[in-house]
């Protein structure tokens, strides 16, 4: 079809009107494309929008109002459904916890021992809820505020207001993000969820002082913990000092100390509290005031003043809460009234749960650390996760750790210490010995694919003195980890060193990552795969007699779908994370169980945004976990884990009866996720423009640099970060991560498939991870992309254009993405996705699709795109600027590296004069470039760089639609 023989219409005059004729188009050209199988619909309205640009119907301010409109209906949308996931419904948080609380107590009501019961019961920590600092703040802080605070209020003109507010600030994430950034966030996150878990625990309290008066001040509840590992992740990074560590560990206990003050009654009994408390506040804030600041580099006279400050003040700012919760005790005894004695208790509750501190740390980096720090005393070759070294790996760290004897740790050793595995544990050893030594903290390693790496890490933890408040935890997330997990764990445990330290510890530690598993093998054969794994340890443990020993899950998630985060509710993701049958199978094992869950960056933290999402937030938490403790009792049958009938609740879940299907389900799923991530067309689908639709959403360095300049060309999913990865496939409008290999998986016994979604509650809800995916998804829309990106589809424009001057840019383009040679690759691609798509259609044809406004902004963001690219190929030929060529320069516009572009250009082309320009420097002058180029910038570079902005603007609008980044 021609550029331009679509008919004027009349020119939109309000937002509105403009909204609706481009929705209308939308659904037009849909319609048409069910008549025509060979049209592309999101292409032609793509198309029909460049038109209306060229005929400057739809300019640049209308394009503004449009998005505020745009943004207004996903952000609206985007605080009801948050509203909707925590549970908070139609009314308000008020009173959901002190139901809880007399539930739990009127289900041991009438036991022998019911107090020592209830008491055993609450207090255990059951849950944590960590928050970390995952590359996900995507969204603006005012931004996030708002939709938090939209999403608590059950005032509709306020929530509308809210919404507005929001709505008039752009999507995109705040600049220059850093790690004092992502700490700030969590803090606040961290702060209501600590508040939240006080109000929880004064429930309990209430509940057990109207069933017990005479005893419920024995009761110390701490069911829930709060964590973090913002500050404490050196997983691949070194831009974080320890002095930084130090720094985020000292301010989150003066939030705690801040805490306890700020709640603690004003009576005479509790006087030696507050005065323990001040001294100590007063201290940690000289300590904080000598602290260096995120991003220097301090001076070693700098690192000696901080490191004094922390020695001298470190007895009088306390290292243990011992003290503190002595001193609580005594209050609560000596406090007149049950108001101030609950007061009191509550506090006390929150520092017998996290310490000194605010949120308890999570420490981590990875396993080739590990092994680099260890190398320096072991006398082996080849690597430990060679299985030909395995044996000969085991048995000389089996070796050392007989020998192992404790180093001191000071700040000069630890200043001077350069292996990052030896530097963090020493980092821990200081923060235990000046900060706060009363729990254990977590050791999380990544990429754990071998038991010598856990054997490793307790080596140097005994050898900084550290190993009996170090908890070792392996993170199994790649597919080979999943599948070996259970062999790492066994070779460690084959060690009796490890045994030991288990045994002291009272505690074994594993992490689920889904990440990674999801996007190598397919989001629903992952969580087959953890739940497979997570089965065998309890076997494991079991076979070794560790039925004393506690299990802590931690869950690391995402906040997508791709991810593994459950999109229908809190309730459905702790449930989806946690099956019922390993519940069951820990339960018989007699195997007490700690699982913890991630909210990460923005999208996470937003459940914890406002005291009453963290209220809600936690109650769902309780209802999970005490729904699970107490099955027998039938306290929360309202509560209903299991939403099938109660008759085939009776039999249990259907999909573990049918085990040779759920088998090959997911290994058929697995198969063709495997090879979709091995086809060179994928690669090319995620590493072309799509980091360019994306900003920068956290503190982690930049990408890898090409040397040519510009981002390096993806040539394997591998080379992208898990993040980036499932916010690319966001952004172009399919989640192959959640979809594919699906389709072929259900054709192979669709008549199980059909009564599996129907019957089996645990499939059922893992399917609901592919409904969601398809509704945010739509094969047209990834079409366009792929069709934006083949040459013959511009050529065959050029053909049919009258427009002046447009088939030569036409041509142009076409022949810069010949040299790119993309096309071939992704058109494989494609029918390999539309393959597994028609089959799944075929075997649950109720899958929802895009919804109308997400295809449009795909559109409006496609046509922006093209239109950068018909001013790119205006730019005047230039000499080569440090071996990159204006088609070098033309081919990194394709790939949307719009930034580093202009930044090129504005060296090559000047808007300020030549400042050498009339000096004289005492010789004849020689040649300068006398010109300027204020008409390019004017003409060219600026609408670019305009342009542009607005394609990210719509980035964020697809992120809210969606439901998260990445």
């Amino acid at each position: 079809m021609p550029d331009d023989r679509s008919p004027a219409r009349p020119i939109p005059v309000t937002p509105e009107d403009l909204e609706i004729a481009l929705l209308e188009l939308v659904a037009q050209s849909r319609a048409q494309a069910a008549e025509d199988p060979f049209r592309n619909p999101v292409l032609a309205v793509t198309l029909a929008i460049t038109r209306r640009f060229d005929r400057e119907e739809i300019g640049e301010d209308d394009l503004d109002a449009l998005f505020a409109r745009l943004r207004r209906h996903a952000l609206d949308a985007r605080a009801g459904r948050l509203r909707v996931y925590v549970g908070l419904g139609d009314g308000a948080a008020d009173g959901v916890e002190a139901d809880i609380a007399g539930r739990l107590v009127a289900g041991l009501a009438g036991r022998q021992g019911d107090v020592e019961a209830f008491r055993d019961l609450v207090g255990r920590t059951a849950f944590a809820a960590v928050f970390t600092a995952h590359p996900t703040f995507g969204m603006p802080k005012a931004v996030a505020a708002a939709i938090a605070s939209a999403a608590s209020t059950t005032d509709e003109t306020a929530r509308a207001a809210l919404v507005e507010k929001a709505a008039a600030l752009s999507t995109r994430p705040d600049p220059k993000i850093s790690l004092d950034d992502e700490f700030e966030q969590a803090c606040i996150a961290a702060n209501h969820g600590r508040s939240a878990l006080d109000v929880f625990n004064g429930a309990l309290l209430d509940a057990a002082r109207e069933r017990w008066p005479d005893r419920w001040t024995e009761i110390v509840p701490k069911p829930f913990a709060i964590a973090s590992w913002v500050g404490c992740d050196t997983d691949g990074r070194t831009d974080i000092g320890w002095w930084d560590t130090l720094r985020y560990r000292l301010i989150s206990k003066r939030m705690q100390f801040e805490r306890i003050l700020r709640d603690l009654p004003d009576v005479p009994a509790a006087r030696v509290v507050r005065e323990l408390t001040a001294g100590a506040l007063d201290s940690v804030k000289r300590q904080l005031a000598g602290a260096p600041l995120l991003g220097t580099k301090p001076s070693l006279e700098a690192v000696h003043r901080f490191a004094l400050a922390l020695i001298i003040e470190r007895e009088r700012a306390q290292v243990d809460s011992g003290p503190m919760l002595a001193g609580m005790a005594a209050a609560i005894g000596a406090a007149e009234s049950d108001a101030d004695k609950r007061a009191i208790a509550v506090l006390r509750s929150g520092i017998a749960a996290h310490g000194l501190s605010n949120a308890l740390p999570h420490f981590r980096l990875n396993a080739s650390q590990i092994h680099n720090a260890v190398r320096r005393v072991i006398d082996l070759e080849g690597e430990p996760t060679d299985a030909a070294q395995r044996r000969s790996h085991l048995s000389t760290i089996n070796t050392l750790l007989n020998d192992v004897q404790p180093v001191p740790v000071d700040f000069g050793a630890l200043a001077a210490e350069r292996a990052s595995a030896a530097r963090l544990m020493m980092t821990i050893a200081q923060i235990l010995k000046h900060v706060d030594g009363t729990h254990p903290v977590r050791f999380l390693i990544a990429e754990t694919e071998t038991g010598y790496t856990l054997l490793a890490a307790l080596w140097l933890a005994r050898n900084y003195g550290i190993a009996d408040k170090l908890e070792i935890t392996p993170l199994f997330e790649t597919a080979s980890a999943l599948e070996q997990g259970i062999r790492v764990l066994d070779d460690a445990l084959r060690n009796p060193h490890w045994r030991r330290h288990l045994k002291r510890l009272g505690r074994l530690c594993v992490q689920f990552g889904y990440s990674d598993s999801g996007r190598y093998v397919g989001q629903l054969a992952a969580t087959f795969w953890i739940e497979r794994l997570r089965l065998r340890i309890t076997e494991l443990m079991a076979q070794n007699d560790l039925a004393d020993v506690e299990l802590v899950i931690f869950d690391t998630h995402g906040e997508s779908i791709g991810r593994g985060a459950h999109p229908t509710s809190l309730s459905d993701r702790l449930a989806y994370l946690a099956p019922e049958s390993a519940r069951e199978k820990t339960r018989a094992a007699g195997i007490g169980v700690r699982l913890e869950s991630s909210f990460q960056g923005s999208d996470g933290y937003l459940m914890f945004g406002s005291p009453e999402l963290a209220r809600a937030s936690v109650s769902r938490i309780a209802e999970h976990v005490f729904a699970d403790e107490l099955t027998d009792d039938d306290a929360f049958a309202d509560y209903v884990i299991n939403d099938a009938p109660a008759a085939k609740r009776a039999g249990g879940d259907p999909i573990y009866a049918e085990a040779d299907f759920a088998a090959e389900f997911f290994r058929a799923a697995r198969q063709d996720m495997e090879a979709l991530v091995e086809d060179p067309g994928y690669a090319a689908l995620l590493g072309t423009f799509g980091p360019g639709l994306i900003d920068r959403t956290g503190s982690r360095p930049a990408a890898r640099q090409s040397d040519g300049g510009g981002p390096v060309m993806i040539t394997h999913p591998r080379q992208l970060r898990a993040i980036p990865n499932n916010a690319i496939l966001q952004q172009l409008g399919f989640l192959a991560n959640s979809l594919h290999g699906i389709g072929r998986a259900a054709s192979r016994a669709p008549d199980i498939f059909r009564s599996m979604r129907e019957d089996s509650v645990r499939f059922s809800r893992a399917f609901r991870l592919v409904q969601h995916a398809a509704s945010v998804g739509d094969l047209d829309v990834l079409r366009a992309y792929i069709d934006t990106l083949d040459p013959a589809v511009w050529l065959e424009r050029a053909r049919r254009t009258r427009r002046d001057g447009r088939r030569d840019e036409l041509i142009v383009v076409a022949s810069a993405l010949e040299r790119l040679n993309l096309a071939p690759d992704l058109r494989r691609l494609f029918g390999r996705l539309t393959t597994d798509w028609l089959a799944l259609q075929s075997a649950a044809p109720d899958l929802a699709t895009m919804s109308a406004r997400l295809t449009l902004l795909h559109a409006i963001r496609l046509a922006l795109v093209h239109r950068i690219w018909f001013l790119a190929v205006h730019i005047p030929s230039f000499r080569p600027q440090s071996g990159l060529t204006r088609e070098a320069l033309l081919e990194r516009f394709l790939r949307l590296d719009i930034d580093g572009c202009l930044a090129l250009l504005d060296e090559v082309f000047p808007i300020t004069p030549d400042p050498t320009l009339g000096l004289n420097f005492g010789e004849p002058p020689g040649p300068r470039d006398v010109g300027t180029y204020e008409a390019e910038h004017a003409t060219l570079f600026q609408p670019i760089r305009r342009l542009f902005v607005r394609v990210r603007e719509i980035s964020g609008m697809i992120q809210h639609e969606v439901g998260a980044f990445g």
